[in-house]
């Protein structure tokens, strides 16, 4: 299995510095996304990975030894690389089989072997039974499980895929992400795999790395840069979360119309002087009569907004006699109306301070 490492690396074009003073480390088999918002540098990133492009500063390690540098790369056809693309690049004069085998063909491998391997890997991401088509008749998924096939059949130390699931409708694409993971759990595979939508780096990865402006803001499993980011551009951009200030106070820190004890908030005792905090929808908590407050740090808010989008309620409160808006979510059969009075229980347990 192999190790990829990214050192230091930079990627300048002209004065624009697209990448910055990069470091990554894959283990081997594991699974990393780059994820973030267009032009933060994470396609280039993928190129120079792959050797399309070599970095102005740096360098890149497989298995120990450079294959990128600014003073030469390694071609891409020698790093024992796949590569998926956004636009699937499959062949149109080509069968699916034809397809898959073509990688095959150029490794002059034994044509039983071809055949043996070709089968089995259509047996994989479930495209036997369409082995004699060609991509004019397959959906935008199928072309993409294709896609899959012909990069995985030649057993390839690194794959790497650039947005493949963008072309997707919504249903394919969630449908794919999965495949991807259980295809990756198969197959153990070194994958880097670069995408804007945080639901496909969720489901798909071991580690997410969060870039931002061509550096990386965080790199962390899932869940834990979920319920703790580190920065608020990544907060915000992994789900959607309230930002409240607060001010350290004695033992607890005060926020509008309410506070909350220090030792309830992982970490809260280092805390000082200003503080803001990620907390998100899901970890706050409406509750109609204030008898029924199970003693968690609450404030009695207003209804100011609503809107239901089928598993949930999404509620804008507003503590009472404050200026704070907050996002909150409820289940389907917690009705509330605008203007309605109730009370907002905080789970301190689930604030995340960032920087």
């Amino acid at each position: 299995m192999t190790t990829l490492a990214l050192r230091g690396i930079e990627k300048r074009f002209g004065d624009f510095v697209a990448v910055k003073e990069l470091d990554l480390e894959l283990r081997s088999g594991e699974f990393v996304s780059l994820l973030g918002p267009s032009g933060c540098g994470k396609t280039t990133t993928l190129r120079m990975i792959a050797g399309f492009i070599d970095p102005t500063a740096g360098v890149i390690e497989m298995d120990g030894k450079v294959i990128s540098s600014p003073a030469g790369s390694v071609p891409p056809e020698r790093r024992q690389m796949s590569m998926i693309f956004q636009s699937y690049a499959v062949w149109p004069n080509m069968t699916v089989e034809q397809n898959v085998a073509f990688g095959l063909k150029l490794r002059k491998l034994p044509a039983e072997e071809i055949r043996c391997r070709v089968r089995e890997m259509l047996d994989v991401v479930q495209m036997s039974h369409l082995a004699a088509r060609y991509p004019a008749e397959l959906s935008g998924g199928q072309q993409q499980r294709v896609a899959l096939a012909r990069a995985l059949v030649i057993k390839p130390a690194v794959l790497l895929l650039d947005e493949p699931l963008s072309n997707l409708d919504a249903n394919l694409r969630e449908e794919m992400r999965f495949e991807i993971r259980r295809l990756h759990d198969e197959f153990r595979i070194t994958t880097v795999y670069v995408t804007h939508d945080q639901a496909e780096a969720m489901v798909t990865s071991d580690r997410i790395a969060v870039m931002n402006a061509g550096r990386i803001e965080q790199v962390d499993a899932p869940h834990t840069l979920y319920t703790r980011p580190r920065t608020r551009f990544v907060a915000g951009f992994i789900g959607r979360t309230n930002f409240i200030d607060g001010v350290c106070n004695g033992s607890d820190i005060v926020f509008d119309r309410f506070a909350v004890p220090r030792g309830l908030i992982e970490n809260g005792e280092a805390l000082s002087g200003k503080v803001t905090f990620s907390v998100r929808p899901q970890s706050l908590t409406l509750v109609r009569n204030e008898a029924a407050l199970s003693g968690r740090p609450s404030v009695a808010v207003t209804i100011a907004e609503r809107a239901y989008l089928g598993e949930f309620w999404t509620y804008v409160v507003v503590p009472k006699e404050g200026s704070l808006r907050l996002r909150v979510t409820a289940p389907p059969l917690e009705v509330y109306e605008v203007g309605e009075s109730a009370w907002l229980e905080i789970d301190p347990r689930q604030m995340a301070a960032i920087s």
